[in-house]
């Protein structure tokens, strides 16, 4: 009895000496000294033409609209956590030179100013977003089969962000803020209500997929035609600064149900 108690207790040793380790996570540093150097206002050593300026953990844009982007060094890597992370290849780095491969693989060499006037260029900017930014109102008068009918719409700005990701012309993925709109529909029949509602993207979310509808903005919606199945309003959802959009019919019923369609 006893030597079995012993057994067990020297095979429970073996078996806690013979647990798995788990994996450690390797975490990739930080170069700082990177990171120091390339504090400043950078510009494309082909046209002069300023680049970024880069203070802190952040990397400033000259232009307007696109947003500025956290980035961070490790190897010979640029990192930039914008809408997306995207990394880019450092060829080159010194005090005064900066080159890397953009996102088509092209060396671009940038040159650090020393130039003062160049930090006009970042001196007051904010970053914007992209809209029409006004209210739109619309009205229509019709006659369909005797009865007069009355349609509103009101385009209403909001300050709901979407980002879509571009590129500026040095090969880098930036990010542009557009914002969306909610937009009203209302028919009368008469002087009697049909339909009254605020359409918002989402409204959108069966009819469009949902990695454009996230990119896209409630652009319009305007009257279409009148026929025997009701009243038809086109709405336009596009992915802003591109030809690209889905057009989905709304239509009204003249008992005031909506159906949706896209065309």
């Amino acid at each position: 009895m006893r030597k079995s108690i012993t057994f067990l207790f020297l095979l429970i040793v073996v078996l806690s000496g013979c647990k798995r380790q788990e994996p450690k996570t390797i975490s990739i540093g930080e170069d700082r000294q990177a990171k120091k150097l390339l504090q400043g206002i950078w510009v494309n050593d082909d046209d002069d033409d300023v680049a970024f300026r880069a203070k802190g953990d952040t990397i400033y844009y000259p232009d307007s609209t696109s947003q500025p982007v956290y980035f961070r060094i490790y190897g010979d890597t640029l990192e930039l956590r914008g809408a997306n992370s995207v990394k880019y290849q450092i060829v080159k780095q010194s005090a005064h030179l900066f080159q890397f491969k953009n996102q088509n693989g092209e060396t671009v060499k940038l040159v650090k100013s020393d130039d003062p006037i160049d930090k006009i260029e970042f001196i007051g900017k904010r970053p914007v977003a992209l809209n029409q930014n006004q209210l739109i109102k619309r009205d229509s008068i019709l006659m369909y089969n005797g009865e007069r009918y009355h349609t509103y719409i009101q385009v209403n700005p909001t300050t709901y962000k979407v980002v879509k990701p571009v590129y500026n012309d040095e090969g880098v993925e930036v990010d542009n803020v557009y914002y969306d709109n909610i937009i009203h529909i209302s028919v009368f029949q008469g002087a009697r209500q049909l339909f009254s509602r605020d359409f918002k993207k989402k409204d959108f979310s069966g009819k469009i997929p949902s990695a454009y509808l996230r990119q896209s903005i409630l652009s319009d919606i305007l009257f279409d035609r009148i026929d025997a199945a009701g009243l038809h309003f086109i709405s336009e959802i596009a992915i802003p600064d591109s030809p690209s959009s889905y057009q989905v019919d709304i239509l009204i019923s003249f008992d005031g149900k909506m159906t949706k369609k896209v065309e």
